[in-house]
């Protein structure tokens, strides 16, 4: 049985993967959806060390949970979990990747006025690189649920916890980061890998989720219209379902 290692993006928890994985599970398949360290289901008082967590912690910890695993899991990330997927293949822990909407990589830079707009608040913040930080509704709305329907966006922004503000500085300001943490060697990177970009996403547009394709030579690009950043929840999720199937099954049998 193949198993499937969902990893979650910021403000999230595992529970934003159950209708998405179910799919999978109806299939046969091993879905595994870990929760990253201090993050929970709602705005609770946030963790004291959640500001100061990096990326590589977020890693180390996913790291720890694939390696007692019987066999190298496919691993699916969307979001932040696209990069900390980009991270954990270029250590040899995927049997293969897929990167939903995926954040960039050292090296791509990804600021772009609607991204800019999605984390206005935030980045207005003193000192936001070591707090813990969250989104106002109207920036999830903009740059996260623009594809969702109005009613259930807030009831899906109510389950959003805060995230580290050092890991959105990683990621978002990496060329100022002089431990290159968010950097991914593309050369260790052997197994196959699925990157999926959206028509209409604002957190990461299809552009830059092209860029961060072409830095793998084993990747597979496939942009999806009609979709956004969301894309694991939105109406229609299940085509983006039907699209992994489709290429685990083409991958599972080549000899």
């Amino acid at each position: 049985m193949t198993t499937l290692f969902f990893i979650h993006g910021m403000w999230a928890a595992s529970w934003v993967w159950e209708p998405f994985s179910r799919v999978f599970e109806e299939k046969g398949f091993c879905c595994i959806r870990p929760t990253l360290r201090h993050h929970v289901d709602g705005p609770a008082t946030p963790d004291r060390g959640l500001g100061t967590t990096s990326l590589l912690d977020y890693a180390a910890d996913l790291q720890r949970e694939i390696r007692a695993l019987p066999d190298p899991p496919v691993v699916i990330g969307h979001s932040m979990g696209g990069l900390l997927a980009q991270i954990l293949a270029a250590r040899g822990l995927a049997r293969a990747a897929v990167l939903l909407t995926p954040a960039s990589p050292r090296g791509i830079v990804a600021l772009r006025p609607s991204v800019m707009r999605a984390f206005a608040s935030i980045m207005c913040r003193p000192g936001v690189w070591k707090r813990p930080m969250r989104p106002t509704f109207n920036e999830a709305s903009y740059g996260i649920f623009n594809m969702v329907p109005g009613e259930q966006r807030r009831a899906l922004f109510d389950r959003f916890c805060f995230e580290s503000g050092r890991a959105a500085a990683e990621i978002g300001f990496s060329w100022l980061d002089p431990a290159r943490t968010a950097a991914v060697d593309a050369r260790a990177v052997t197994c196959p890998m699925l990157v999926i970009g959206a028509q209409h996403d604002r957190m990461t547009p299809a552009p830059i989720v092209q860029k961060i394709a072409r830095c793998y030579p084993t990747a597979t690009y496939r942009l999806l219209p009609g979709f956004g950043h969301w894309l694991i929840g939105e109406p229609g999720f299940g085509e983006v379902a039907a699209h992994i199937l489709e290429w685990l099954r083409e991958h599972e049998s080549k000899p």
